[in-house]
């Protein structure tokens, strides 16, 4: 013996088949309304069409429940109703053509020559920051006022510049049309600059020779005429290595393309606080990670990574820097 047909209860969701929500919006039909007439309290195809035949006022074709999945998923997908049709973006079918000349067509030609001609290879590497911004806070509060504030970016040069020293098969170019490497006893470190025109690279001569201020001072000056579009080509040329870095924009890890004909660059990512274990204990340290990038045709991926990690622990340990 059947039960006897019933409407659902109030508040209670009626159940139907996708097929059969799908009929009751194409009818109109409120399936709250329906009688259901099949096992367990499920509205059958019948029944909805019953009612529609029994109530033919007041219907509106594609007015009913939206149909979905008795589960809740979305297994069929309810057309737009007119009602609803003004929330959908209009279609775009437009096409802007720009086309790219001038300083934006150099930075393409450099960045597809680079891209085209060396072999990269990257390597990153996690660096604990801790100690060496709380340097970098003592020594803005000791000199800030009357020498500038620094950043990050001096103490990493200062790092860098100490590699380089032990490896001077990085600090060089190659000229793989002669098949010649020249490697440079100066440190002209290449600081690329994002500015309205593009990037741009301007060139801190002799790094190794400046003093932290120094160093803070040239960068601050090569950024500004870089932005304003003054820099000379002698400001923009003859790099020898180059460090890229977008501050707080760095992201976790970088691919940084090399600046042709240089054989390495350093990418330089934000600095993230996060939990790490010391002592066996976890506390709170700032982190940022060194991602670079090599021409694997003259140098090899141990001595890359024995120079990031010389990097390293000049960071992580920044006494280090001002010793000898």
């Amino acid at each position: 013996v059947h039960a006897p047909a019933a409407a659902a209860a109030p508040g209670a969701r009626p159940i139907a088949s996708p097929s059969v929500r799908r009929r009751a919006w194409e009818l109109g039909v409120e399936l709250a309304q329906v009688r259901a007439t099949g096992t367990a309290g499920r509205i059958t195809h019948a029944d909805v069409e019953g009612f529609a035949a029994a109530h033919p006022q007041g219907l509106q074709p594609g007015s009913g429940s939206p149909f979905v999945n008795v589960e809740g998923a979305a297994a069929v997908v309810a057309p737009v109703r007119p009602s609803e049709r003004h929330l959908v973006s209009p279609r775009g079918d437009g096409i802007e053509a720009s086309k790219v000349t001038g300083l934006r067509r150099k930075i393409a030609e450099k960045m597809q020559e680079s891209k085209r001609r060396i072999p990269h290879f990257s390597y990153v590497e996690e660096v604990d920051v801790t100690e060496l911004e709380a340097l970098r806070e003592r020594l803005n509060a000791l000199h800030g006022k009357t020498r500038g504030k620094l950043t990050v970016l001096p103490l990493l040069v200062r790092a860098v510049c100490r590699s380089l020293r032990d490896f001077p098969q990085i600090n060089a170019r190659f000229d793989d049309e002669a098949g010649v490497v020249n490697r440079y006893e100066a440190m002209h470190l290449g600081i690329a600059a994002q500015t309205p025109s593009g990037l741009m690279v301007p060139v801190i001569r002799h790094a190794e020779a400046l003093d932290l201020w120094s160093c803070a001072a040239e960068i601050r000056r090569l950024a500004e005429v870089a932005r304003t579009g003054k820099a000379t080509r002698d400001e923009l040329s003859g790099s020898t290595f180059t460090i890229s870095s977008l501050g707080p924009l760095g992201g976790i890890v970088t691919t940084p393309v090399i600046n042709h004909p240089e054989v390495g660059i350093l990418g330089v990512n934000r600095i993230v606080e996060r939990p790490m274990f010391r002592s066996g204990q976890v506390v709170a340290r700032l982190l940022m990670n060194l991602s670079s990038s090599f021409d694997h045709r003259v140098v090899d991926g141990q001595d890359a990574a024995e120079f990031v990690q010389s990097i390293r622990a000049q960071l992580e340990a920044p006494a280090t820097l001002f010793i000898d």
